[in-house]
């Protein structure tokens, strides 16, 4: 299988999935609540750099739009996230800050963006006695769209005691743009991943004065922000910033190389009016920041695409696949898991966007746009007769094992070397979507992103049935429970020798231990090979 599995037309496809799922949720500046520790007024919390007041509600608290950073423009563009600027008296915390830069097409949804977007939101139970363990969440978004104003996160405040942190970094071409003209060797790229590192830096320096343990931080993300969370494991910046690390569908073997990145951006700044080396980079940072809405997409082999992190340089200097499979990755608790119909989302979108079905005559083309020359031995095991003749739900299945469920199984095989690891695979088949997804020829079932609803007040969807709201009150004691203390409870077993994981089903979560049979990935290795 080629190292970069998703093909451009895959990569696309990924830019949609937040616009839809997120697109029918909540304004990214809906009022909520959380703020900080007592003083006088619970709505008013010390940071290092000021005074914030936030909305205040009788069972949790919000901090909203906390700068951490400073404004990455002019001169700060494509540079490491600066210490914030202190401001004077008490700065409004009651609404979320503006995304960062992204596709222009997340404007048709009346979203503000800005270039001026590192903030963070903080939500806490009420003021008490003691310390709360932390969760800093890492948005999804295949790097080039979304934010932390999405996860509303007062059921892990609320039912989950725990103190949540969601944080906005630099997205798309602003964030992962490798130009070798834009800094020293090697210290190019992964903007997006120093803001989340200095984001973390913030929490140990601010956390306590919401009511939160610097000392018990658990760092969390969902695609995107779950290969975030892999990165974080083995970058040298982020080490000692937390104790635990939840991945939740993060295709975390998907990392380009510098070299790979740095054509792909000396073209992109061509693309741009940018090709003199003298003044490329003086060039880049004079553009207007609409003009950098477009990702950078970097080729790899074929048309395969990638947006995002950077392996080779000072940030990210190995690759997190290799060195977790090395046992060199972080020996911290790690809660992984995928969920059973990754891909069926992405598809999906390419369905309402074509306004016509994949056809039998469209499946070769599929699979070869993404498994290149393996794709003959992926058909024959996905055949279209064992999946009704469907071919969106063949296809789905194959990029599901292949770029998802066995990429999980094989980090989870390598962290459990260096410490606890509690896996999972959420299986809600009837799990509640937006209405576009609700209306297609074929389920969508336990698609990615979809668990999201039962961690997070997203909206946008149908409300959870009553066996579904008691797997959501499950998955948040567990969740909140593993960042607690590194252990999600006594009803879930460590991933061991028998490689054991926990099926979150509304008719009662069970442990299963034949995941990597049903999903192929013995095949799936043999590609690697």
């Amino acid at each position: 299988m080629h190292p970069h599995p998703f093909g451009r037309r895959v990569a696309v496809i990924v830019l949609a999935v937040l616009l839809v799922v997120a697109g029918c949720a909540r304004s990214d500046d809906h009022p909520a609540a959380a703020p900080p520790t007592p003083p006088a007024d619970p709505a008013l919390v010390q940071t290092a750099t000021g005074t914030v007041r936030g909305v205040v509600a009788p069972d949790h608290r919000l901090f909203a739009g906390i700068p951490y950073a400073a404004p990455p423009v002019g001169p700060l563009r494509w540079q490491p996230p600066a210490p914030p600027q202190a401001w004077p008296g008490v700065r409004d915390a009651t609404r979320t800050g503006p995304r960062c830069m992204q596709d222009a097409s997340d404007l048709e949804m009346g979203r503000q963006t800005s270039e001026d977007c590192l903030s963070l939101n903080v939500w806490t139970p009420p003021p008490a006695e003691g310390k709360r363990a932390v969760m800093v969440w890492i948005h999804g978004g295949a790097f080039i769209n979304g934010s932390s104003g999405i996860y509303d996160s007062r059921w892990l405040a609320t039912r989950g005691d725990v103190v949540v942190v969601t944080v906005n970094y630099r997205l798309g071409a602003l964030g992962f743009l490798a130009h070798p003209s834009l800094g020293a060797p090697g210290a190019v790229g992964n903007y997006g991943l120093s803001d989340q590192q200095a984001a973390l830096r913030w929490v140990h320096d601010n956390i306590a004065n919401f009511g939160g343990d610097p000392d018990a931080v658990t760092i969390a993300g969902e695609s995107a922000g779950g290969m975030s969370v892999c990165d974080h494991l083995v970058a040298p910046g982020s080490e000692g910033l937390f104790r635990a690390a939840i991945i939740q569908s993060g295709p975390c073997q998907a990392q380009l190389a510098l070299p790979d990145a740095q054509r792909a951006s000396v073209d992109y700044a061509r693309d741009a009016g940018c090709a003199d080396p003298r003044t490329v980079a003086a060039c880049l940072r004079a553009l207007p920041a609409e003009k950098l809405r477009k990702p950078v997409w970097y080729y790899r082999i074929g048309d395969d695409a990638l947006s995002g992190p950077v392996t080779g340089t000072t940030v990210l200097p190995t690759d997190p696949m290799k060195e977790i499979a090395e046992g060199r990755a972080a020996k911290v608790p790690v809660l992984i898991g995928t969920n059973h119909d990754e891909f069926t989302l992405f598809v999906a979108l390419e369905y309402l966007r074509l306004k016509k079905p994949y056809t039998e005559a469209d499946y070769p083309r599929l699979l070869s746009q993404t498994f290149g020359r393996d794709a003959a031995a992926v058909a024959t095991h996905y055949p279209l007769s064992r999946y009704g003749g469907s071919v969106p739900l063949a296809y789905s299945a194959a990029v599901t094992d292949g770029v998802f469920a066995c990429v999980a199984d094989r980090m989870t095989e390598g962290l459990a070397k260096e410490d606890s690891v509690y896996a999972y695979e959420f299986n809600d088949r009837g799990a509640p979507a937006p209405d576009p997804l609700r209306t297609l020829p074929f389920p969508v079932g336990a698609s990615h992103s979809l668990e999201l609803r039962y961690l997070f007040d997203i909206g946008g969807a149908p409300p959870l049935d009553p066996g579904q709201k008691v797997l959501s009150d499950q998955m948040i004691d567990a969740w909140s429970q593993f960042v607690r203390d590194g252990r999600p409870g006594d009803d879930w077993p460590a991933f061991d020798g028998q490689e054991k994981r926990l099926s979150l089903r509304p008719d009662g979560s069970r442990v299963e231990t034949n995941f990597d049979l049903t999903r192929q990935c013995p095949f799936w290795a043999g590609l690697q090979e």
